[in-house]
């Protein structure tokens, strides 16, 4: 098996070059307005990320690789991992046959174990692919529910973070992700900040301070600015509306952090995962590509600095040789080619399509025609009013303000988040407002309204 392994390596190794837009642009950074996220070189960079928890544990080299090629093809640029994985990720040894630490001591990585994270970062990087790495999944640590065991205190932590800072510390696509679905505290009585700040502390000491790191929450509904907003090795937040309910209001807590002092980037790391049960039982029915699309959509537009997607199969890598885990409908090699992980790469490209550091949300732009729950529509513009657009979760008619883009004519068009498809409307005469309807109307007929100030030179993408 190890020998396998070697010449999997091997092979992608000379048919690489490995990190070669990474290394040009460099790591990821925040925005100097504090609200976005960029490269070292200024690029802008709007998150998309894909939930691949069990990567690590469930697949192997040449799998990996599929899977990977599958999601730079759909415009995805970060992959969330998990190194010590949730399920028995401490004693159930990967496709190698290795665990991660020896005796499940933080002290004592496997070596053999971290030779297959190497081979995977660095793949990663030569298709353009930033890594977000989860150290460890949160049941090692605070052992609420999950097999744990708990291993991790405030010293092993420490020194766990500091290994992996120094081996990684010359990988420009890493993003550090601590948290691993668990809450950093409940009360006095529980209260973990210790074991994650020193952990933190030890990945920016072995890195010499050069790591991005985030917190990915408990359960669902909940923000990592709710406890540790403040820490200052946060360097942005990170959402989980989760898998409840359908339209939680995610976008409330999107603009909660927007307004936040020291002002960071939020985004939506875990919204309901497609084709997952609703509120984890098949009889509520299951979350389709049309519930991806509203969550997703209407975080960004609430002015998140980009999005997470996930399919159920796809996060566990379900497959014949795994146990199917909360009635996973499908192998993963199916998921991952679903229909809302290519609509979410249209969002990427919409979003792409214009200047995208100075986003500003604004929901006073719709005058008329605001909903709740799965009507409720979301809004943005540019801080110099040059364009704005509008998500519809429910195609009808709406009322906006449009005089806040200063021109006395306006280039209106009409972006389908199911297709990609635009519909250009042309240049009209501006006012203090204008009536829209969208091309098709009704439940599960989503669109974006785009509107621009007519001297732009600016098209879809």
């Amino acid at each position: 098996m190890r020998l396998k392994f070697l010449i999997a390596l091997i092979a992608l190794t000379c048919t690489s070059a490995f990190g070669q837009n990474i290394r040009q642009n460099g790591r990821l950074k925040v925005t100097a307005n504090g609200h976005s996220l960029c490269q070292e070189d200024g690029t802008p960079f709007f998150w998309l990320g894909d939930t691949a928890w069990e990567l690590f544990h469930r697949l192997n080299l040449g799998e990996i690789s599929t899977y990977l090629e599958n999601r730079k093809q759909k415009g995805f640029n970060v992959i969330q991992a998990v190194i010590i994985a949730e399920f028995d990720g401490l004693r159930k040894p990967n496709q190698y046959g290795e665990v991660p630490l020896e005796n499940m001591d933080p002290t004592t990585p496997n070596e053999k174990y971290f030779q297959l994270v190497d081979s995977v970062v660095k793949l990663a990087s030569s298709k353009e692919l930033y890594m977000g790495l989860l150290p460890t999944w949160g049941d090692k640590v605070s052992k609420l529910s999950g097999l744990g065991p708990v291993v991790f205190n405030p010293k092993n932590a420490y020194s766990y973070g500091m290994w992996l800072g120094k081996r990684y510390k010359d990988d420009a696509n890493i993003i550090w992700i601590l948290g691993g679905d668990r809450p950093v505290m409940i009360d006095s009585k529980s209260d973990w900040r210790p074991i994650w700040h020193a952990m933190a502390n030890g990945i920016l000491d072995g890195t010499n301070h050069k790591a991005l790191i985030t917190y990915h929450p408990w359960m669902g509904n909940l923000s990592s600015s709710q406890y540790i907003h403040n820490e200052v090795w946060l360097d942005f937040n990170m959402i989980q509306s989760g898998h409840g309910e359908h339209d939680f209001h995610v976008w409330n807590l999107v603009q909660r952090d927007w307004n936040l002092k020291p002002t960071k980037p939020t985004l939506d790391a875990e919204p309901n995962y497609e084709d997952h049960p609703v509120h984890w039982n098949p009889e509520n029915g299951y979350f389709r590509d049309y519930d991806v699309r509203k969550q997703t959509y209407r975080s960004v537009f609430a002015g998140a600095c980009g999005v997470t997607y996930g399919h159920h199969s796809v996060w566990q890598f379900y497959s014949s040789r795994e146990k199917k885990l909360l009635n996973a409908d499908r192998f993963w090699t199916e998921a991952i080619d679903r229909p809302g992980a290519f609509q979410v790469g249209y969002l990427k490209k919409l979003i792409e399509s214009r200047p995208q550091l100075n986003r500003v949300p604004d929901q006073s732009l719709i005058l008329k025609g605001q909903g709740e729950k799965g009507e409720y529509i979301c809004a943005f513009r540019d801080s110099i009013a040059s364009y704005m657009m509008v998500y519809m979760p429910v195609g009808k008619a709406i009322t906006i303000n449009t005089a806040i883009i200063k021109s006395k004519k306006i280039k209106v068009g009409w972006f389908n988040p199911r297709t990609a498809a635009t519909i250009n409307k042309g240049i009209i005469a501006n006012k203090a407002s204008i009536e829209f309807t969208s091309p098709t109307v009704g439940n599960e007929n989503d669109w974006v309204l785009v509107v621009d100030n007519y001297k732009m030179k600016r098209t879809f993408k």
